[in-house]
Parts: C-alpha cells; sequence; structure tokens
C-alpha cells in the first residue's frame, strides 16, 4: 500500500477493534470459548480483548449430533432378543436355562457352542440378565425369564460398564496372564446380597492351553455365585487343547437357524421398521445369511441403506453379487441339451457380471440337487418361484441317473477350486463333462 495511503487510513488498537467503543461497555461477564462464564472480567477490563467476536467462538451446539444420527443403531442390535423365549430356533437352550434359573439350579459354568450368529452371546447375556434382574418373573412372566427393562437388565443387554457382567475376547485376552488376572478378579464378591457375577468369554477356542490350566482350578471349585460362560464356533479346538475343562462344564449346542425361520424374523423387522419389501427378496437375505440370525439382519440393514425405494429381489442380487436364475437356467438347459457350444459363452457371462466362479459351482450343487429331489418325488425348497419353475420344467430331461453323475462330478470340483490357479478352465471343463 501507499505510504500516502496508508497514512489516511485510521489505525485502531486491537483492544479497541475487539471490545469496541469505551462509551459502548456492557458488565455482562465474558464467556470462553466453550461457554464458561469469567465472573472477574468484564468487556471494559483489561482482559476485553479475549471477548472476541462470535467469529473466534467454538459453540458446543456445533459438536451436537443430531437426534436423526443417534437413532442409527444396527437392526442386529437393535433387535437383539431381551429375553429366553425370544432365542428362535434355540428353545431346547432356553427352556433348560430358564429352568435352571427359576430352580436355584444354574450351573458354575457353561460351554455355548455354533456357528456365528446364532445366539451364543446374546443367550450368555439374558442368562446374566436373568441372574441379576431385579423383577424376574414380574408381571405375571415365566419363572426365570428377565423382566429386560429394569437398570440391571437395560445395563447388561446395552453392554454399559457393569461390575457384575463382564464380558472379554479371548482373541485378544488369550494368555496365561490374562487367565490369572480373570481367576483372581472371580474371587471377589458381587456388588449386593443376592447378585451373580457372571463372566462371557467370547471367543473361547482362542484361549492357550496354559491359560486353559489357569483356569482348571476355579472351573473346579469356584466361589459362590460366580458362572462362567465360554462361547465358541469352534469347541473341537478346546477339546484338543484343554480336554480336561469340559467335564466341569455344561455343554450347549445351539442349531443354524433355518432360511424359513430368519426369513420370518425379517419380516417382523421390516413391518417394524416400516420398510416395503418383497418376498422374494427377504428369500434371498436369509439363504444368504446361511444359518445365521444376525448375518440376515446385517445383510438387511446393507440392502435398506443402498437407497431409497422398497426392497426387492433385484436390489438384493445387487448388493450382494449373487448370480441371477437366469444362469442357472442356461445351465440346466445345456445339461439337458447336451450343449458343449453354450458352456464358453455361459462361463463368459459368469466372467463379464463379476460373479464368484467357486459361488456358481456351489450354486449349481444346490439346483442339480433340487433336480434330483424333484425327480425322487419331493419338492424343493428354498428357491425363488422364477428357479422352481425353471427345476420343474428340466427336471424330465435330466434323469436322475445323470444328476447323481453331475453331482459327483460337483462335488469332487469344489475342493478342488479353492487350490486352482485357474478356476475359469476348471468350471469349463466341469461343465463339458
Amino acid at each position: 500500500m501507499p505510504a500516502a495511503v496508508a497514512a489516511s487510513v485510521p489505525v485502531l488498537p486491537l483492544r479497541q477493534a475487539l471490545a469496541g467503543s469505551s462509551a459502548k461497555r456492557c458488565r455482562a461477564p465474558l464467556r470462553g470459548a466453550w461457554g464458561i462464564s469469567h465472573p472477574n472480567a468484564e468487556c471494559g477490563s483489561r482482559n476485553a480483548e479475549r471477548s472476541a467476536p462470535d467469529l473466534f467462538r467454538v459453540r458446543p451446539s456445533a459438536f451436537r449430533v443430531s437426534s436423526r444420527f443417534r437413532r442409527m443403531i444396527a437392526l442386529a442390535r437393535k433387535y437383539r432378543p431381551k429375553k429366553f423365549a425370544d432365542l428362535i430356533v434355540q428353545e431346547h437352550i432356553a427352556a433348560a436355562l430358564r429352568g435352571a434359573v427359576a430352580g436355584g439350579r444354574v450351573a458354575h459354568g457353561y460351554l455355548f457352542a455354533g456357528p456365528r450368529g446364532v445366539g451364543k452371546t446374546t443367550a450368555a447375556r439374558i442368562l446374566a440378565m436373568a441372574l441379576n434382574c431385579e423383577r424376574r418373573g414380574a408381571a405375571g412372566g415365566l419363572a426365570g425369564e428377565p423382566c429386560g427393562e429394569c437398570d440391571s437388565c437395560t445395563r447388561v443387554w446395552t453392554g454399559a460398564a457393569n461390575l457384575d457382567v463382564v464380558e472379554l475376547d479371548a482373541a485378544s485376552n488369550r494368555g496365561v496372564d490374562d487367565a490369572r488376572d480373570l481367576r483372581e478378579r472371580a474371587m471377589y464378591a458381587a456388588s449386593a446380597e443376592g447378585r451373580h457375577k457372571v463372566y462371557i468369554v467370547d471367543e473361547a477356542h482362542m484361549l492357550t492351553r496354559e491359560a486353559w490350566n489357569a483356569l482348571l482350578k476355579i472351573l473346579e471349585e469356584p466361589p459362590p455365585r460366580v458362572v462362567f460362560v465360554f462361547a465358541t464356533t469352534e469347541p473341537q479346538k478346546i477339546a484338543q487343547s484343554a480336554a480336561p475343562i469340559l467335564s466341569r462344564l455344561q455343554r450347549f449346542d445351539f442349531r443354524r437357524i433355518g432360511p424359513h425361520a430368519i426369513a420370518d424374523r425379517l419380516r417382523q423387522v421390516v413391518t417394524a421398521e416400516r420398510v416395503v419389501a418383497d418376498d422374494e427378496a427377504l428369500h434371498l437375505i436369509a439363504k444368504s445369511a446361511d444359518g445365521g440370525m444376525r448375518d440376515g439382519l446385517s445383510i438387511l440393514d446393507q440392502v435398506v441403506s443402498f437407497g431409497e425405494g422398497p426392497v426387492t429381489a433385484a436390489r438384493v442380487r445387487e448388493v450382494l453379487g449373487l448370480i441371477s436364475d437366469e444362469l442357472y437356467g442356461e445351465l440346466l438347459r445345456l445339461v439337458s441339451e447336451r450343449d458343449p457350444k453354450a458352456v464358453f459363452p455361459l462361463v463368459e457371462r459368469l466372467v463379464d457380471a463379476g460373479a464368484d466362479l467357486g459361488e456358481f459351482v456351489v450354486g449349481a450343487g444346490e439346483v442339480l440337487r433340487a433336480v434330483l429331489l424333484g425327480n425322487l418325488g419331493g419338492k424343493p425348497e428354498g428357491f425363488t418361484e422364477a428357479m422352481l419353475t425353471l427345476i420343474e420344467r428340466y427336471r424330465s430331461p435330466l434323469p436322475a441317473p445323470d444328476v447323481v453323475r453331475l453331482l459327483a462330478v460337483v462335488s469332487e470340483l469344489e475342493p478342488q477350486l479353492r487350490s486352482s490357479g485357474n478356476t475359469r478352465l476348471a468350471v469349463e471343463l466341469l461343465l463339458l463333462r
């Protein structure tokens, strides 16, 4: 800036520029960046320069999360069962645990074994809720059932800090020092009279042999009102590394959940969430869940978040990358008509669509099995209406002996695909046979 122009521009002191004229002083206390009052500071004091304009003030409200985002809870968590009666397909386990709580015959150690997503950790939490519930069996409920509403139940269900219910991940706390620490903590009494201390150890098969040995004594002679629940997807590993432990635990085997039961539960969830979904879409999600309710709810959450509008079968296929019924129909056609020229175009279409050829072979085995079942007088289940129509159409051109031969070839190829360096060639050779 030229000196002449600069000389003509009035320069105000920083204090006056920020605080304003002394004639307009106010007596209101200053507030810091987080809205904290400074009672000893006034607008006209020596600290007036701290009273920066709103431009420099950071307001706490700017960091508040909107109510819309606060309500975004994963469906698998939102619809997790709160009572034994809510456990789907695991009625045999629910009845045994409920009866043990009601009759005061709770064991000191349990082993919950089964596939992922079938309710092992959930059942352990419900057991912990029932043991420490403040209103167990109230309002005409079943004996041994937690109320699911009291403060104790709420803290367990939400995973909040709790002195009496502790969840541990054995995948990251698997050593002997971790086991010794757990053993020492279990020696302390519960926080109040009549309460139980419950230790839920997830992925228990990850514990080392030394860790199991450190827990052996306390599982044999546990303190009063202490319950251990070990959840695992691979019980055979525990049998290999810590066989003596199994004799000290009550074992419950959780079953896979069938696609019909998963689809029924998904229907209840979409109704509660006011989401429009057709039956074929829910069936595809249930089948993709592979027996796990948690996986089914997670997939539904993913598909709903994909975009606006109803949940359709086309959207599910797009999100999950599923192979269309049309391609399986083409497979049945070329096999029934013995059309080797159509093999290479079919595989080309699969590759262009980005399909997993290994998944295609698995699906081909399921479709051929359904054709064989139809030939033997059975009724195939677990398929869409379009796929059932195709199976019925090609049932007669594919006699049972031919289908059995094809299934034998498919079963031989499945393990080979995992180690094959050229899965495309392997699939083409399968179809040519």
